[in-house]
Order: structure tokens, then C-alpha cells, then sequence
């Protein structure tokens, strides 16, 4: 058999485990954060938040066709995911051993079967260590873009060998121009795929120079960075940035329609490379003609994003930034909606704003006084400038974000007054961005994880048998350890690929470098993160598994020389021992990674659209909160009559504009704006005149009057400041008044509560102004007039409440806005009946199968779900209802079963709710359960010397709840055992 039939059938077959272990550790449904979002539009081509991914779209849309009917859409969408990692692992090997074969060659130039087993097993071990890699296996098995975007990094990288391979062949540029056409499809994808180009850059480099020295390699790296920048800033968001100038003066300057500036410049721009193309060509400037083809190619694949465009203007009911016109559009693709960050220069976090200076204007379709198309300035977006003395060289410390100073400051161990210098920048570089949020990352992937809090340290030798057989069992199923074989395997495969190959070695070294701590120094990220990041550089994780399989030719040259003495077992030994380095990764990450049950994301979405009534409006706050509702909604249908309103996206005018559209079942929000009244620039901010609220802080205004004036401009509320009318309003107390007649004839108020209904909702908005989304809801409420339920998750910041939760009325994991005011009720109060009966047909499918690992996410929503199960009861007992009060928390303590979802002190309050309605014997039973659960985590943590965490504080928590219930109920020995055990333990230092 042939060498290549031989590599080709390896590699297949490497393929094929990847896959299976993939597809089977795969979530059926959608996962938590983006997930939901990403089926959502691809199932119905919608647009996702910025800066989109029209590749990964189209190709979702194709797999969710083979979907037997709409719940079995978000698996077909995670297989994208699943099969482009199983070609990332494929071609990743047959880039392995493309490196390999020139290591392991006879003096003839050809292969022995010695030398092609070592090869196959450095392709083999090489690629299965990626496969079981912890950052690469968690995307693999959900639908987010990062599966896709390694699978085009590999591709990248063993095309770009390929070529080396096949240089000096007729027709070799090939291969270049197949390399800029998967660039460009990348582009559609995630831009980190574009970090593999200076690695490319060198393998062009080494091959077409036979003199290689440092300056050539200097002016490589920087050619490759320029490169980079080209791509990053020249075309994609530059050509749209020409495009919006075009456009701009077509329409403004010449008075032509709308879109000629945008086709004037696609003429000129395909026109014009076409005719550079055909001059390289016929002029047989060959270098041109490749770079030109190159970039044009690169430009079909980026022009995938022509999706987005089209697909908003149909205007679906998911369409984020509304990229409609080239306008919003290179906003969009700009991602001017999260900011900048300072790379070069820039300000400390400690630096006070000296001026925010406006620079370019807003622009956004419109007519001119005669009727024709214009576009028109609605806004100007702001620059921060600071003193220069406040600003420093490569800042890393710059983000006055709430909690961010308070972050650095913990981080440094800064007081208060220190003022960061050059050097506390670096610092901060390289122990918190480069050491906790990379090193970190990469030990987890080839070193063990202690576990799965955010934050979690990597497991080193000190904590490899910390645990006995006993703590062991408590111990979280993320914690993995490789006892250091995989790091230890890529660090030898490194040196002897550097010193056996230096070009290769440099090349490896290169897309390790360019796809991790490149990416750190770029992001340059703030001090603390809403989730783990280190999806972003599994691109890195993929070139140390090179190294990790080359060390197989290390260990056979090795064995042969000094040891076996016989090349063929000496290749097969090498490679059958450290094939124990994927089966161990393997092993250890299994269960941590495997999602094939999990459901209750989506169940908790559907649990909360069941908490509402028909044609309800319901605001939510956060990713989790939201997407999984999306999906619910958008793919398999659920409750299409509810309107989610996202109030983090309720301050942008594109967002509020789409509420105003009709959605399935849903009629458009009554939101009473014109669009002149919200869109950027108009009404971001309405002000609380201070002088006036200091001297009678007990004023009320009533709200239909004051959003009267206010959607007038009324001079009375209206000042002038730098040519912008703004609003003031002279107390934070407002009123709204009800009319209780038509209220009461509405039947929207339970009958034992209609005496309560009360004739004004008195309310105070206590934040010096309210922003433009508390604007849009208060002209909601007025104008819905208690025509829609209004809902609330439960799941929102008190403060999302805007000082009205005294008037909510629980129903499930929703507050219900009512005009009902109840005394001594000043956080609302629960309709019991109605809780009741939604709460107990609530779905939490596996979350009491303790073969299943749930992460923090899931811990932390279910957390949500058991409050709402205590609430309730606690509301039935007072009801006298002992009986549902029973049910309720039985219902809670079988469906949310520890260990798979942990006891908490919620349950233990559940405990001393069954010791008052008389259940003696089955709250002791519970209560042992949870002190047996809650000391053996406790001696685990204790065990492994983890440091203080969330997790240590909720034990803590949980047992000096339980210590004092079972001392209220007559088990004082227990609450004795409980407290030494928490002194023992130290814990009583973590709850303080």
C-alpha cells in the first residue's frame, strides 16, 4: 500500500473517532449564551449581533433542512459545529504528518515502514490530543461560529503546506489563490482565522528565499503583520467605509436615490480589479497577477456578507443593528456598538475626561424639503480626550466601567490613590491578560482544570493526589487531570522540531504565537470577563497539538538509538505510548464535556414564556436570559404570542423600531414614539434638573402629562445645550394614574383582589435621569393602558424594575404588572393559584440524573427555579394550604436533584419549611442529604486547597442554614456536629 493511500486512510479514520466523539457528546438543543441566537437566524437567515457570521448562516441553513421537524433543527445546527471540528482534526493531521514525513526520511529520500508508522502515529497522537482538547471539545459540541473558524485555520495551514510541497509544479499559485478564497470565506465566519496569515507569510518565505537570515525574517513578520492590517482594516471594514462616502455623495451631492453611491463604487471596484487582472496578464506581471486574483478571491469570499444586507431589509423579526444601507452596515461591521480599546495609547483607568469631543456625524435615510432621498445627520458619535499626562504608551489598564477600576486595583494590589504607571501596565499584561487569561487556559487544555467556576485554576502536581477515595466523589466532573503528559509531549515535539527543522519549527511557532498571545495583546482585555474565554484561542491549542505529535519521532528516534535498537518496534512502541496521552485526555474530559442530555436551557425558556398570559409583553435582560427564548420562539414556535423585549437592547432606535413591528402572534409593542422621537441622538438621556428636586424632593409629576411635553419638545421641560434640545424634569417621583373602572372590567385583576386596585401607580426613578429604554417603557405603560399583560423575568436587576415592584404579582419565573396595590406588600406579592398551577407542569428534563455535569450557568438558572418553588410554598403555608405547600417542595427536591444540579441553601430552607408543616421524618431525610453533599464538597475543596470561591461560600452558606433549622427543630446534636465541622473546615471565614 502506497504512503499517501496509507496517510489518506489514517487520516479518515482519525476523522471518523473525532466525529463520533463529537456527535456524541453533542447538545441536542440550544446551548446557553449565543447558541440560541446563532439557530435562530440561521434556521430563518435572520441577522445575529455584530459583526455577523454569513457563512456559518448559510451553512446552518442548509444542515436545519435535513431537520424531521423544528426541535430537531438545533441539532442539526450543533452538527455544523460537530463536523467542522472533525475536519479541523483531519486536516490538522494530514498537516502533521506533512511536517513529519520530512523529518523521517531514509537516506534515499523515501520511507521505510518504520519511518511511516512513526509518521502516522505523530499524525495520530498529534490530532487525537486536539480532539480531546478542552477548549476545542467544548466548541465542537454546540452551535457557535469558533468550530468553524478552527476548521478554516487548518484548512488554511495544510493548504499553505500543501503548496510548499507542490511549489515548483506548473500551476502551483493554485493553491495561493485557493488560500485568499478561504481568507475570504473566513471572513464570514470570525476574524481569527485571519491571525494564521503571518505563519503563511514564512512558509512563502522560507520556500522562494534559499538565503535566509534575521533581517529577511524581520521584514517577513512585518509584511505579514501589514498583511493583516490590510485585510482587518482595508477591506473589511474599509471598503464598506468608501462604499458609505460614494453613497454619501451620490445621494447627497448629485440628489440620486438610494443604493447609486453603493453601485457607482461596486462598478468602479469590480471594473477596476478586472482590468488590473487582465493588465498583469497580458503584460505577464506575474506576481501582480497572482496578488490581484488573490484579493479578488479574498473579495468573493467576503462578499458573503451581501446575506446581511439582504436579509435585514426584509426586516425578521431577529435584525440585529438593522444593517439595512451601507450606513448602518460599516457600523455594524465595526462593532461600533461595544467600543473601542486602546492599543498604542491611551488613558488609565484612574484618568478623569477632559472633553467629549464630537467627531463624525450620524447619518440615516431620509427626505430633503422637497420629498427627494436624503440622509440626513442624526447624531454625532463622541471622542473621549483626556489630559496627556493621563495617557500612557500600551495602555492595559484603561476601563472606568463600573467594577473595572475596583477589579484592577484587586488584581495589582493597588490603594486607592495609586496612579498606574508604564510599568504596573506590563505587569498587569502579563500576569492578568497574558498568565490568567492565556497560560491558564492553555495549562487547562494540556496540563488538568481544577474545575468549573469562573476562574478556575490549572491542576499541577501539587493536586494530583490530593483527593482520596472518599472526596473524590464530590469532586466537579471538570476537574481533569493529565498528570502534565501533553504538556510535557508538545514542549519535546517543540524542541525537536526546532532543532531538526528550523523552518517548520519557526512556521509552528509563528501560528502558535500569531493565534494566542498575539490575540491578547490585540483584544487587550478588561480585568474581569462574564464567562471563560478561552474558546478564542483554540487556533493555539491546534498548533501545540503538532508539537504534542511530533514528539512520537522524537521517542521512536530515540528508543531506536539507545534502547529497542529495531527502527519498526521502536515507531510502534513510540506511538502506542503516547497514544495514552489523547486516551487520557479523553478520559478526564469525557464527562465534563458531554451534553448529549441536556435540555433544561431551552426548558427554562419555555418555563418562563408558560409563566405568561396570552399576548403577554415580557422583559428580559441578559444573552441567557434572552437567546434561549429567541429559540423558543423562533424555531420550534413556542408561545409566538408573547413579545420578548430585551432591555439591554432597548436603548438602541433600531431595536425599538423592530418592537414596533408585528412578530407572529405578537402585535407591534405600544410603544406611541415616531421614530424622529427615539432615534439616536433624540431623547438617549432625559435629565433630573437637581436644583429643582432639592427644593421639594416630595414633588410628583404625573407621567401622561410630563411624556406629553416630552414628545413636544414643551419649553417648559426643554433646554438647549451645544445646539441639542434636551430634557429636564424637576422630581424623580412620578404618578401614574389608573382608571379603576376600566380595569376592573378588563378582568385582568383577580376577583379577591379588586378592592385593591388602586387609582395611581406612585413610582421614583432614583438614578439622576433616565435612559432612553425606562423612557420607551413608561410611554408603553401609558399607552397600553392595561390592554397587554406587562411582565417581568425574574431573573432582572431590581433596578429593572424601575421602582415598581410593589405593584408586581408573581405567576412563575414572571412578575405581572398590576395596578393593585397591596399593604406591607413592597416587593410584590403571589397569585398562588395561578403559580401554583403553572409551576408544577414545568419542565426540567435530566436535572436529577447525577451522570450528567452541569456548569455554573445552569446552577446559577435553576437556582432562580428553586427560589421560585420556596417562594411559593412559603406563600401556601401562610395560606394555610399545607398540602401544595408539600407538593411544591417535593416537586422542586425530585425534579432539581443533587448531585447533578448541588444542594444549596435554598434547599435547605426547603428543609425547615417541611419541619413546619409536620413532616419530621422527611426533612431530617433531606437534611442529612444536603450535610452529607454540602461537608463532602466542603472536605474536597479543603482537599485540593482550592482557594476562596463562589462555590466555598455556598457551602458555607448551606450549612450554617441547615445547622440553624435543625437547632430550631430539636436536633442540637446535628447543628453541633455541623458547626465544627464549618469551624474545622474554615468556613465560616467564607460566608463573612
Amino acid at each position: 500500500m502506497t504512503y499517501n493511500r496509507i496517510n489518506n486512510l489514517t487520516g479518515w479514520l482519525v476523522f471518523l473517532i473525532a466525529t463520533f466523539v463529537y456527535v456524541s457528546t453533542m447538545e441536542p438543543t440550544a446551548s446557553y449564551w449565543d447558541c440560541g441566537e446563532f439557530i435562530s437566524t440561521s434556521y430563518k437567515l435572520m441577522v445575529p449581533h455584530p459583526p455577523g457570521a454569513p457563512v456559518f448562516l448559510l451553512v446552518g441553513r442548509f444542515f436545519s433542512l435535513f431537520a424531521s421537524d423544528p426541535q430537531h433543527v438545533a441539532y442539526c445546527v450543533n452538527l455544523v459545529s460537530a463536523l467542522s471540528s472533525s475536519f479541523t482534526v483531519l486536516f490538522l493531521f494530514w498537516s502533521i504528518t506533512m511536517i513529519a514525513k520530512k523529518l523521517a526520511k531514509d537516506e534515499n529520500g523515501g520511507h521505510s515502514t518504520a519511518q511511516v508508522i512513526a509518521i502516522m502515529g505523530a499524525g495520530v497522537v498529534g490530532s487525537l490530543a486536539y480532539t480531546f482538547s478542552d477548549s476545542a471539545w467544548f466548541s465542537a459540541v454546540e452551535a457557535e461560529v469558533y468550530a468553524m473558524s478552527s476548521f478554516f485555520t487548518a484548512i488554511v495551514f495544510w493548504a499553505i503546506l500543501k503548496w510548499e510541497a507542490h511549489s515548483d509544479e506548473a500551476a502551483s499559485e493554485r493553491w495561493l489563490i485557493f488560500i485568499a478564497y478561504l481568507v475570504g470565506l473566513s471572513i464570514g465566519v470570525h476574524l481569527l482565522n485571519l491571525t494564521a496569515i503571518p505563519a503563511l507569510a514564512f512558509v512563502y518565505y522560507f520556500k522562494k528565499y534559499d538565503k535566509i537570515n534575521l533581517t529577511g525574517s524581520f521584514v517577513t513578520l512585518i509584511i505579514s503583520v501589514l498583511l493583516l492590517g490590510v485585510v482587518m482594516v482595508g477591506i473589511i471594514p474599509g471598503l464598506p467605509t468608501i462604499a458609505s462616502k460614494f453613497e454619501l455623495f451620490f445621494v447627497n451631492s448629485m440628489g440620486m436615490g438610494f443604493g447609486s453611491g453603493v453601485i457607482a463604487f461596486m462598478a468602479l471596484l469590480i471594473g477596476g480589479l478586472a482590468y488590473a487582472i487582465y493588465y498583469s496578464q497580458t503584460t505577464g506581471k506575474k506576481l501582480l497577477n497572482i496578488s490581484l486574483l488573490a484579493l479578488g478571491f479574498i473579495l468573493i469570499g467576503y462578499f458573503s456578507y451581501g446575506v446581511i444586507v439582504i436579509r435585514s431589509q426584509f426586516n425578521p423579526p431577529i435584525d440585529m443593528n438593522d444593517p439595512e444601507n451601507v450606513m448602518t452596515f460599516t457600523s455594524y461591521l465595526k462593532r461600533e456598538q461595544y467600543g473601542d480599546r486602546p492599543l498604542l495609547k491611551g488613558p488609565n483607568f484612574t484618568a478623569k475626561p477632559q472633553e467629549y469631543k464630537k467627531t463624525s456625524p450620524v447619518y440615516v435615510p431620509g427626505k430633503d424639503a422637497k420629498g427627494k432621498d436624503k440622509y440626513i445627520i442624526t447624531d454625532y458619535k463622541t471622542e473621549v480626550v483626556y489630559r496627556s499626562k493621563d495617557e500612557v504608551l500600551f495602555p492595559r489598564m484603561y476601563s472606568n466601567q463600573p467594577g473595572h477600576p475596583e477589579q484592577y486595583r484587586s488584581w495589582m494590589k493597588f490603594s486607592k490613590s495609586h496612579v498606574p504607571t508604564f510599568a504596573d501596565n506590563m505587569s498587569f499584561m502579563f500576569t492578568y491578560q497574558m498568565g490568567h487569561m492565556y497560560w491558564r487556559y492553555f495549562l487547562w487544555n494540556f496540563a488538568g482544570r481544577m474545575g468549573d467556576e469562573q476562574d478556575s485554576s490549572w491542576l499541577g502536581p501539587n493536586n494530583w493526589f490530593s483527593l482520596d477515595e472518599h472526596t473524590a466523589l464530590y469532586a466537579s466532573k471538570a476537574r481533569n487531570n493529565f498528570f502534565l503528559l501533553p504538556l510535557i509531549a508538545g514542549m519535546i515535539g517543540f524542541s525537536y522540531l526546532i532543532t531538526r527543522d528550523r523552518k517548520n519549527g519557526i512556521i509552528v511557532t509563528m501560528l502558535f504565537l500569531f493565534t494566542g498571545l498575539a490575540i491578547i495583546v490585540y483584544l487587550n482585555q478588561p480585568p474581569t470577563e462574564p464567562r471563560e474565554r478561552d474558546y478564542t484561542f483554540a487556533a493555539s491549542f491546534y498548533a501545540y497539538s503538532i508539537w504534542i505529535g511530533l514528539a512520537v519521532l522524537f521517542l521512536a528516534e530515540t528508543l531506536e538509538k539507545y534502547v529497542l535498537k529495531n527502527k519498526l518496534i521502536a515507531a510502534s512502541f513510540a506511538s502506542a505510548v503516547l497514544l495514552v496521552v489523547p486516551g487520557i485526555m479523553g478520559s478526564q474530559g469525557w464527562d465534563d464535556h458531554d451534553r448529549s442530555k441536556r435540555y433544561y436551557q431551552v426548558e427554562s425558556a419555555k418555563n418562563l414564556l408558560n409563566s405568561c398570559a396570552q399576548n403577554a409583553i415580557l422583559f428580559t435582560g441578559g444573552d441567557n436570559d434572552t437567546y434561549p427564548l429567541w429559540y423558543a420562539q423562533e424555531v420550534e414556535g413556542v408561545r409566538t404570542d408573547v413579545r420578548v423585549c430585551n432591555l439591554s437592547l432597548l436603548n438602541t432606535d433600531w431595536y425599538i423600531k423592530q418592537m414596533t413591528d408585528k412578530a407572529y402572534l405578537s402585535d407591534s409593542l405600544p410603544i406611541g414614539l415616531s421614530v424622529e422621537q427615539y432615534r439616536q441622538g433624540t431623547n438617549d438621556y432625559l435629565y433630573l434638573d437637581r436644583e429643582t428636586y432639592e427644593q421639594n424632593k416630595n414633588a410628583t409629576i404625573n407621567l401622561p402629562i410630563f411624556l406629553d411635553l416630552a414628545k413636544r419638545k414643551d419649553k417648559l421641560i426643554t433646554r438647549i445645550y451645544d445646539g441639542q434640545p434636551l430634557i429636564f424634569y424637576p422630581s424623580s417621583n412620578f404618578v401614574l394614574p389608573v382608571d379603576t373602572a376600566h380595569v376592573a372590567s378588563l378582568g385582568i385583576v383577580p376577583k379577591n383582589l379588586i378592592p385593591a386596585i388602586t387609582p395611581k401607580l406612585a413610582f421614583s426613578i432614583n438614578d439622576g435621569g433616565m435612559d432612553k429604554r425606562t423612557y420607551v417603557i413608561l410611554n408603553m405603560l401609558v399607552n397600553n393602558n392595561w390592554k397587554r399583560p406587562i411582565y417581568f423575568s425574574t431573573t432582572l436587576s431590581p433596578s429593572d424594575y424601575i421602582g415598581m415592584q410593589r405593584y408586581m404579582q408573581l405567576e412563575g419565573m414572571a412578575y405581572r404588572l398590576l395596578p393593585v396595590e397591596i399593604p406591607g406588600a413592597s416587593e410584590g406579592w403571589i397569585n398562588t393559584d395561578l403559580m401554583l398551577k403553572n409551576m408544577m407542569k414545568f419542565e426540567f428534563t435530566n436535572l436529577d440524573d447525577s451522570t450528567i455535569f452541569y456548569d455554573e450557568n445552569y446552577q446559577r438558572f435553576t437556582f432562580n427555579s428553586k427560589s421560585q418553588y420556596f417562594t411559593l410554598a412559603n406563600q401556601l403555608m401562610q395560606e394555610r394550604r399545607d398540602k401544595e405547600a408539600k407538593e411544591a417542595i417535593l416537586y422542586c427536591f425530585n425534579k432539581i436533584k443533587s448531585p447533578a444540579i448541588p444542594y444549596d441553601h435554598l434547599n435547605a430552607y426547603m428543609v425547615g419549611q417541611l419541619f413546619k408543616l409536620g413532616e419530621k421524618d422527611l426533612a431530617y431525610k433531606y437534611a442529612m442529604e444536603i450535610r452529607t453533599y454540602a461537608e463532602g464538597v466542603a472536605s474536597y475543596i479543603k482537599a485540593d486547597k482550592i482557594k476562596e470561591t463562589n462555590k466555598k461560600r455556598t457551602i458555607g452558606i448551606t450549612l450554617q442554614v441547615l445547622s440553624q433549622i435543625l437547632k430550631e427543630h430539636g436536633y442540637t446534636k446535628e447543628s453541633e456536629q455541623i458547626d465544627a465541622f464549618m469551624a474545622d473546615a474554615n468556613l465560616n471565614r467564607a460566608i463573612q
